[in-house]
């Protein structure tokens, strides 16, 4: 190889490694406002929540170390423990319904022509739009024991009233139902997304072979949306579990606290209780049970048993 060809090499890699550091400062400047943002309202807060946790603190006094005092009392406060069990009932009441009904209607979306499928998708997303506090004024409305409208269908068919958000055995299902109302739009519209994306050609094949409906989408239309399922029931589970606004407005957590989930537990501890340490703990410690669920079923996701 002659020098001349060398020296070329050379000029040519270092014009190479001007243009790479080149495209990556303008990287680093492009991400430098995000990653500053992401510092002050994210990373600096958790941590100085996580500092706050270990400290006896209210707003009238200056912060004192107690150690792991208020993670102890957290964990052994029978209320915490009962809110996070109801809350993983809550889960149960509320992502399963929402994800069965959310296909079904999917299924019926794209069975129909173009025109009624955008009317039936503009009517499902609909409640999505609401405020969460209208739609739990409205479910009260319904819920009323004299004069609502759930008890007057009951009174139809000569069936007694029930105090629905007044009764505990009735209270946490009455309230799971607007959830699954609320989230039915957002969680349709996923679905219908992936039916859409699956290959006509699989179906076609199906119906060559004497496939119906049921064969068709247990065989082909759930195999192929496996993902979406899984992702629909870890962000629902978060969702369920981290509900606030419909048991504040319409039990404020009653009737003896059988309405009281996680987040609603920890609001009355940080307006009501003077060691707001107390109500960090108690935070720090739902987004590690949170962070773990989550851990695991995006683990059972990655597995290669369930990605193809």
């Amino acid at each position: 190889m002659t020098t001349s060809a060398i020296d070329d090499r050379r000029a040519a890699k270092r014009r190479a490694d001007r243009h790479r550091y080149r495209d990556t400062r303008l990287a680093y400047l492009l991400l430098a406002p995000v990653v500053i943002l992401l510092g002050i309202f994210v990373i600096w807060p958790a941590v100085y929540a996580g500092f706050l946790s270990f400290q006896d603190w209210s707003f009238y006094k200056d912060p004192q170390f107690v150690g792991w005092k208020n993670y102890a009392d957290v964990l052994t406060d029978p209320l915490f423990v009962a809110t996070i069990g109801r809350g993983f009932l809550f889960v149960l009441m509320t992502v399963p319904p929402m994800l069965v009904l959310a296909f079904l209607f999917a299924s019926l979306v794209v069975s129909v022509s173009r025109r009624f499928a955008t009317v039936l998708k503009v009517s499902i997303y609909i409640p999505t739009i609401i405020s969460s506090v209208i739609a739990s004024i409205v479910f009260v409305l319904i819920y009323t024991y004299d004069g609502g409208i759930l008890n007057a269908v009951l009174a139809a068919f000569h069936i007694d009233a029930v105090a629905w958000i007044g009764d505990p055995a009735w209270a946490l299902l009455s309230v799971a139902v607007p959830a699954v109302w609320l989230g039915m739009g957002i969680t349709s519209l996923i679905m219908v997304a992936a039916m859409v994306d699956i290959p006509t050609e699989y179906y076609e094949a199906a119906a060559m072979e004497g496939a119906g409906w049921w064969q068709k989408t247990f065989y082909i239309t759930m195999p192929q949306m496996k993902n979406v399922f899984l992702y629909l029931l870890i962000t629902g589970f978060v969702a369920a579990i981290q509900q606030f606004e419909l048991p504040l407005v319409m039990t404020q957590g009653g009737p003896l606290d059988s309405t009281t989930l996680p987040n609603l537990f920890i609001f009355n501890h940080f307006r009501n209780d003077v060691n707001v340490g107390y109500s960090i703990a108690a935070a720090l410690l739902l987004f590690v049970v949170l962070g773990s669920v989550s851990a695991l079923v995006f683990k059972f996701i990655n597995s290669e048993r369930l990605v193809d």
